[in-house]
């Protein structure tokens, strides 16, 4: 029989999965940015300093929250350290 806690664990694990995913592609996108612009890369990219600049605090922005998320969901689902 699967109790709650045992539920609460598995979508706590699974969201904090998803949050670390979009934290990586976000940062993917950042990197690939940064190489467009020193000529290592030929599709996609940023077309300045400045933007890159804004996609890298965008990027804090968005990995702070997510990191947030993941501690806030980790305590609901009362995930266990290993």
């Amino acid at each position: 029989m699967v109790t709650v806690k045992e539920v609460k664990s598995t979508i706590a694990v699974a969201i904090a999965g998803a949050f670390g995913f979009i934290i990586a592609l976000i940062w993917k996108d950042i990197i690939i940015g940064a190489m467009k612009l020193g000529g290592l890369w030929q599709d996609g990219g940023f077309v300045d300093t400045t933007a890159l600049i804004i996609g890298i605090v965008v990027a804090i922005v968005i990995t702070l929250v997510a990191v947030f998320g993941i501690l806030y969901i980790t305590k609901w689902g009362g995930v266990e350290k290993k």
